[in-house]
Formats: structure tokens, sequence, C-alpha cells
């Protein structure tokens, strides 16, 4: 799910920032014997399937930021689950160590 943006930006964003390349298939185009052409998007996946999202270039900091909001809001919760998994696993051990004394 995407946070709906506000005026400054949106708050956090799941996915990634990616810069697709791609050839345009005009003969004259540069793109045809050099560099393809790039654009900014956002990958980020809804019910098992990856969506790309393109953006305009002025877009990209604001994004980039809300994505790495994202990272860092998932990895603090991971690493809470992470600790209060360990002391319940603590409590309970300690509990049944009890039961057998």
């Amino acid at each position: 799910m995407i946070v709906v943006a506000r005026r400054d930006g949106p708050r956090v964003l799941p996915g990634s920032l990616i810069t697709l390349r791609r050839k345009c298939g005009k003969p004259g185009c540069r793109c045809a014997t050099g560099s393809p052409h790039e654009t900014p998007a956002l990958s980020y996946s809804v019910r098992g399937r990856t969506k790309m999202l393109t953006l305009l270039p002025d877009e990209v900091p604001a994004v980039s930021a809300a994505v790495t909001r994202y990272r860092s809001a998932v990895n603090d919760l991971e690493a809470e689950a992470r600790a209060e998994l360990a002391t319940l696993v603590t409590k309970v051990q300690a509990r049944r160590e009890g039961r057998r004394a």
C-alpha cells in the first residue's frame, strides 16, 4: 500500500527506486546505437506482482527519502519484534524449568 502524498511528499513508501533503461524504437534516435533512455521509477509489489511507477526527476528526492524511511521503520519494527520474542522465549523456558524442579 502506498501512503497518500502530502504537499511535501510521501512520508513512507515500500519498494525500490530504480532506473528504467529502454530504446524508443526510432531508427535515428541516439538510443538505437548508443545509450538507452533512462527514466526514474518506483518498483513496488501489490499482491505478489511487481508494479512500476515512473517518476519525474524532481519527484526522485522525496520518493527516495520516503523509501529510506520505510526501510528504517521496518528494520526498527523487526528489531523490536525479535527482542520481544527473545523475552517471551526466556520467560516460557524459565516457567518450564520451574515445572521440572
